[in-house]
């Protein structure tokens, strides 16, 4: 296993130019691959999920041309693949793996999805349910539940209405809102409380602007009107603003400030808020129209217990910052992160024992009280999880220094991380 040892930080200042958020890169790559008209794509992320959904659509018969680093020209194909057989390997990617399972489950053809060991443990049953009640033919090539997938040609009606469970995923209501205006629109009611609704905003804003303006009572039902789906034209990829928690809180540790460029106070997406953390914890932050600014508002950060539901990324962030704080620190209603990258809450839980802090785990919540002394040279398990080896590179900013196993693994999202962060290091 590569490991990578980074040096105690005296603090951190300076500026990084955000990458483009996975979350709306892989959401724009399908719905211009589905579009009538070509899109022009810039500053598309370029990591291993984006990848993923590009090499997809390839093999569907979506011929995406690079056209400068970070621009690829994405032709429309009016919601029709060309391609009607095909097996489409999806690694770990949620975000490529659960919208096209609706997708190709309302299109008529015979598909294989399958992905790395990690997806065939993410629980994807409560999305084939829903479109199995429209009429799609999905069978479970494994176990029941989970990937890999066997898509046949179903059924499906226009106009239909379905049921999705909201409490273990927004991912499926992201999928299904996505694949309905292909079969003629429809309706969908959500089942108990959803979860991350900031991110099913993204995909809601996104469809609109490729001209599907979806009608919703609450967060409870949702209208979808058919299609097509009509391209803009060229669209702007948002810098990541789950990526940027990381350079604000090594801001709010290390003294900053900190620039983060790409993504401002008016971003679609939910993980902006992170800085309302930030700024409980007595950090200092500002904002303008495509930048964050974070530095330490006190001598140490002060200690907070919040439902961090709307943000579960960025919540791993602020369970890193608690190892800083004045006092114990909760973390609450992130039941999702059990079905994430990895069990996020049992190795959170696991490497912060490690640097000295005593965490209590339940079901959906993490309280951590941080050590008086961190522990020094600690060798962080990453879990094959990007955001854990993320996370946990802030730890050098508390003057021990800290070895993260399988550095790697950020590819999924930041291929230049570990670079980008020493650059902020003083």
């Amino acid at each position: 296993m590569k490991a990578l040892r980074l040096a105690p930080a005296a603090g951190a200042a300076g500026s990084v130019r955000l990458p483009g958020s996975k979350s709306i890169s892989n959401r724009i790559l399908l719905l211009a691959a589905l579009a009538e008209g070509d899109t022009v794509v810039r500053d598309l992320l370029q990591a291993d999920d984006t990848r993923v959904m590009v090499e997809s659509l390839s093999r569907l018969g979506v011929r995406c041309v690079v056209e400068a680093p970070g621009v690829l020209h994405v032709p429309g194909v009016r919601g029709e693949f060309p391609v009607r057989q095909a097996a489409l390997f999806l690694g770990n990617a949620g975000t490529a793996f659960r919208p096209l399972t609706a997708v190709l489950g309302l299109s008529g053809g015979e598909y294989r999805l399958s992905g790395a060991p990690r997806m065939h443990e993410r629980p994807i049953g409560d999305l084939v349910t829903a479109l199995r009640a429209m009429g799609a033919g999905i069978e479970y090539l494994a176990g029941e539940g989970f990937p890999p997938l066997a898509i046949h040609p179903g059924n499906v009606r226009p106009g239909q209405s379905t049921r999705v469970r909201g409490d273990v995923s927004s991912q499926y209501l992201s999928a299904l809102l996505m694949a309905l205006p292909l079969a003629g629109g429809g309706a969908i009611e959500v089942e108990g409380e959803l979860i991350s609704k900031p991110y099913v905003d993204i995909t809601l804003k996104l469809m609109q602007r490729f001209a599907i303006a979806v009608a919703r009572e609450g967060w409870r039902e949702f209208h979808v009107p058919p299609g097509p789906y009509r391209s803009p034209g060229a669209i702007t990829v948002e810098g990541d603003a789950s990526s940027a928690s990381y350079f604000l809180a090594a801001g709010a540790i290390g003294g900053g400030p900190v620039r983060v460029e790409g993504v401002g106070r008016g971003s679609i997406q939910g993980d902006v808020r992170f800085i309302e953390v930030l700024e409980k914890m007595g950090a200092t932050v500002t904002a303008g129209e495509d930048w964050i600014e974070a530095g330490s508002g006190s001598r140490r950060l002060h200690a907070f217990d919040l439902d961090l539901n709307h943000i579960p990324d960025a919540a791993m962030t602020a369970a890193v910052l608690a190892l800083f704080a004045d006092g114990p620190c909760t973390v609450r209603n992130i039941a999702s992160w059990r079905v994430k990258e990895t069990d996020r809450i049992a190795a959170m839980a696991t490497e912060l024992r490690k640097l000295g802090a005593i965490v209590e785990e339940g079901s959906d919540s993490l309280k951590i009280a941080p050590p008086a002394r961190l522990t020094a040279e600690v060798a962080v398990d990453t879990y094959d999880d990007h955001r854990m080896a993320m996370c946990f590179s802030l730890v050098s900013l508390g003057g021990v220094a800290v070895t993260i196993n399988d550095p790697d693994c950020v590819a999924k999202t930041f291929p230049e991380y570990f670079k980008a962060f020493a650059s902020i290091l003083r």
